[in-house]
């Protein structure tokens, strides 16, 4: 669930099976009170063009569709007449693009291909602030996911790398401070290989800025972040020195930035 605001009003954003729904109930009220919201969505669908609109969305994305009920319906549309409730049209037709939940976030919500059109009802400036106001929804998502992804291939190697220090590297019997040091070394050993420079150092030239250094690497230093953990790991189970790791591991760096930075079709890595 997730809130935009539109013409200062709050409009509810479902994801239903992995698809966006947006809340008609909740767009109606910029027009009206919320009292007669469903008025302004029940007059909407008898209108001829919103029913084959919503017709042809169904016929488009819906294998079950019943059509022979919708051109029933289509037949009636415009008639003083007709009347069709949004219940009426999901029970008889099957429909998809249009839900009616209960509840809390209750209220009858549809795809946003429909919900964009249903936008046309309220006001045309309304419709393009709502397609705005979706797509920084939209945008705002994505850069979440972008950050969730580039934390989880931070840790991809980060257990074998540890283990390889706790291993062969860390004494018996020292205190869990002295431990701490160590595996923060080895981890600045990483970061001078990848980035130039120790956490310390990174943080001395931007102190303005949260977190820490690897929160600010792209995708494609995170990859190679993630190779030279496990590549280090090996090294240190070899019994390589400290000196002569922290040179292969930079090598190894710059040669592997350079195929990921080349590669054709980098919306695959950032």
């Amino acid at each position: 669930m997730a809130k935009i605001t539109v013409q200062d009003t709050e409009i509810t954003v479902l994801n239903i099976e992995e698809q966006d729904y947006i809340c008609l109930t909740d767009m109606a009220g910029a027009k009206h009170s919320e009292v007669r919201a469903a008025d302004v969505i029940k007059n909407w669908l008898r209108n001829r063009y919103t029913l084959e609109f919503l017709g042809t969305w169904e016929m488009i994305h819906n294998p079950n569709f019943k059509v022979v009920e919708f051109d029933h319906f289509k037949t009636q549309a415009g008639l003083p007449t007709f009347v069709l409730s949004t219940s009426e049209w999901i029970e008889k037709t099957d429909a998809i693009g249009i839900v009616v939940r209960k509840g809390r976030y209750g209220g009858t919500y549809a795809h946003k291909d429909i919900a964009f059109e249903f936008g046309s009802a309220i006001s045309v400036p309304f419709k393009l602030y709502l397609i705005e106001e979706f797509q920084r929804l939209k945008e705002i998502e994505q850069a979440k996911i972008g950050w969730s992804a580039k934390r989880e291939l931070a840790k991809i190697n980060y257990r074998i790398h540890t283990d390889a220090i706790k291993q062969n590297l860390i004494p018996p019997e020292i205190s869990d401070k002295q431990k701490s040091f160590i595996y923060a070394d080895e981890a600045d050993i990483l970061n001078v290989a990848m980035f130039g420079m120790t956490a310390k150092e990174w943080r001395e030239k931007n102190s303005e800025l949260k977190g820490n250094i690897r929160d600010y690497a792209t995708i494609n230093q995170l990859i190679c972040l993630s190779n030279l953990e496990n590549l280090n790991a090996v090294f240190i189970n070899d019994g390589l020195p400290q000196s002569q790791r922290l040179e292969k591991l930079n090598q190894i760096a710059i040669a592997q930035m350079k195929v990921l930075e080349n590669i054709e079709d980098r919306k695959l890595l950032k």
